[in-house]
């Protein structure tokens, strides 16, 4: 199948905000009231132009989030971080960030929530006598491994957590940085309490530049396939989400370019565009690339029963009607194609025990 590029001036669009997916700060739905900026003529010397990142502490007593949706593989997961500085136009983590009093927009890409006692609070978790073994996720609402992550090392801290009491995980992302952590991964690798996920959405730089202004550039992603492929940890790749008339041509060749690299396992969703995210995505679209925005639209509403989202399960990551059923079989096709439809490789909860106490020192028999 031949792909056709997509021409983006990212640089040249009117309103779009560099290094941000979007300059939308729309209202939040809870909140009754809302501020808008207004120039009263004073502080005409800042740059609005360039909003930087704000860390805000989060406070948090518990760290295991539990679902029971009958379309998720896993039931608990952990999450470092609210919040992502990585700017997915389309991330449908985005209307979460509500919930904490922000915008599912800029605020989402800029406010960014961190939980310092993570490492601490995941331990007296897994301590409890009521602790059932689970694979726990990390990146299951917001990457794990966003930028921050460099200075802070929570992700870090909770895989060595993890690593203690042979506890498996699971882990998403589309940054190239889960390689720092590839010695803790490929221990446990080693004894089947381990596997990455990567996530590509597109090969074309100057569309995913645009999309995901933040993230890892999709050669760096292959890249991290390929090394923790050669490490021995198990890499799988998520051509997610697929956006019809966008990228969706070009699934067969990211399945087929993440299989050369290493990857041995492969998913897919279809766009999801909850709350505000819809309204925040066809800005973007009419704004990067108004030429197409009716046409990704309709096929948008084609697979989501007419409407730009649909929320029940079963549905709601694959969509329905002509449209999705063609591409949920170019999937199930290029996976068996390529070797990427694995099966029977579930990681180990067998192996899960709580450690005792930390030896002590040497250094104590001095006192």
């Amino acid at each position: 199948m031949s792909v056709s590029r997509v021409h983006i001036k990212q640089d040249t669009v009117p309103g779009a905000l560099k290094g941000r997916g979007t300059s939308q700060t729309p209202a939040n739905r809870f909140e009754v009231a809302r501020l808008e900026a207004f120039d009263d003529g004073w502080r005409r010397d800042e740059d609005t132009s360039k909003p930087q990142t704000t860390l805000i502490r989060d406070a948090t007593r518990s760290i295991i989030a539990r679902n029971d949706s009958p379309d998720l593989a896993f039931e608990t997961s952990v999450n470092p971080y609210r919040g992502c500085e990585h700017g997915c136009i389309y991330c449908f983590a985005r209307p979460s960030h509500a919930y904490l009093g922000f915008s599912a927009g800029l605020d989402f890409e800029t406010k960014i929530v961190f939980k310092p006692e993570a490492p601490r609070l995941l331990e007296k978790e897994l301590s409890r006598s009521g602790y059932k073994p689970a694979v726990i996720v990390l990146g299951s609402n917001t990457d794990p491994y966003q930028p921050v992550e460099r200075t802070l090392s929570l992700t870090r801290s909770i895989l060595e957590v993890l690593e203690r009491f042979n506890n498996p995980v699971g882990i998403v992302t589309k940054s190239a940085g889960v390689v720092r952590d590839k010695d803790i991964l490929g221990r446990m690798a080693a004894k089947n309490l381990a596997k990455v996920h990567l996530s590509i959405t597109t090969l074309d730089p100057a569309l995913a530049r645009a999309m995901e202004p933040r993230a890892a550039s999709p050669a760096r992603r292959l890249s991290a396939i390929r090394e923790l492929a050669q490490a021995g940890i198990p890499v799988g790749v998520m051509a997610s989400p697929m956006i019809p008339g966008l990228n969706d041509a070009e699934m067969e060749r990211i399945l087929g370019e993440a299989a050369k690299a290493g990857a041995n396992s492969a998913y897919t969703t279809m766009l999801r565009l909850p709350h505000e995210l819809g309204a925040l995505f066809t800005d973007w679209l009419e704004k990067y690339l108004p030429e197409r925005a009716a046409h990704v639209l309709s096929l948008i509403r084609q697979s989501r029963a007419g409407q730009l989202n649909e929320s029940q399960f079963h549905a709601r990551f694959m969509g329905t009607g002509p449209y999705a059923g063609m591409m949920r079989q170019r999937f199930v096709r290029a996976v068996q194609h390529l070797g990427l439809d694995e099966t029977g490789s579930q990681l180990d909860i067998s192996q899960f025990h709580i450690p005792g106490p930390a030896p002590a020192s040497p250094q104590m028999n001095l006192f």
